[in-house]
């Protein structure tokens, strides 16, 4: 028989684990999939590709889709973002995190969405959507879901490599990163060719008010995550999530696309 793991106050389910309940249970942790990464680089946003300093010699490849854009708010702006946010109940998740909800309803193995209580995206992302679309990359850029996520290091808060899903969410996943640094860890399993044998590591650096597009290749084939030894104070996100062509005008399900765009665009939402 299994032995049931027990979750001390916290959010997590399954294999997830925290501090907390590492702390009723020993500890947790698990390798990354059972294979080490052994090729590790750091994202360079100038160049625009993964660099890494190797026995005196630089190597490097492209890293296409990943845009960074710093100082994307002001210290105000975010003052006035946490302000908000901490009015409002934050509810426990995995890993140490605790989130708020401005969406639909989704059960994404089944493949459905519902309204359910959602009535829009908070009244002030309005002025944030304005501004993210004036940026090419981000052009058209209409999100029907934000997600606010709490991290703190007493909490042991992380997010496990995974890709988002794309039945329901579009090409673009946009992250607006407050209160501290931190790194996005993009990883890539079955690795590159050309690196030899072991899975690919990219260090992405996110600046306290930065803004970060994830799209094309790192979207849908390089897993991302925030790991816990980069979590060293409060942290707090807001992702911003667009339709998939499915929900979008001629796919199949352009009604419920049309639905969902209507209430998230009307900045009237509280979290469900």
């Amino acid at each position: 028989m299994a032995t049931e793991i027990h979750h001390a106050n916290c959010g997590c389910k399954g294999i997830r684990t925290c501090l907390l309940c590492e702390s009723v249970n020993g500890n947790g942790l698990l390798s990354e999939n059972g294979q080490p990464i052994r090729h590790d680089f750091m994202y360079d946003p100038l160049l625009r590709r993964a660099v890494r300093n190797y026995g005196g010699q630089q190597l490097s490849f492209p890293f296409p889709g990943i845009f960074l854009w710093n100082n994307f708010i002001s210290e105000e702006e975010e003052n006035e973002m946490i302000t908000d946010m901490d009015l409002n109940a934050w509810r426990e998740s995995q890993s140490g995190r605790r989130k708020q909800d401005f969406g639909p309803k989704v059960n994404f193995k089944k493949h459905k969405v519902r309204l359910g209580g959602f009535c829009g995206l908070p009244p002030i992302s309005r002025k944030l959507v304005l501004r993210m679309s004036q940026e090419p990359v981000l052009a058209g850029f209409q999100p029907v879901e934000q997600c606010n996520l709490d991290y703190h290091p007493q909490r042991g808060s992380a997010i496990d490599p995974h890709l988002d899903d794309s039945w329901l969410w579009g090409e673009r996943l946009v992250t607006v990163n407050l209160l501290s640094d931190t790194t996005l860890t993009m990883s890539l399993e079955e690795g590159l060719t050309e690196l030899g044998p072991g899975g690919v590591r990219v260090s992405v650096h996110l600046p306290c008010r930065s803004l970060v597009v994830v799209y094309s290749e790192a979207r849908h084939r390089w897993k991302h995550a925030i790991h816990r030894h980069d979590i060293h104070e409060r942290r707090v996100c807001s992702t911003y999530r667009e339709l998939s062509a499915e929900f979008m005008s001629g796919g199949e399900q352009q009604n419920m696309g049309s639905q969902l765009l209507d209430i998230a665009l009307s900045f009237e939402g509280t979290p469900i």
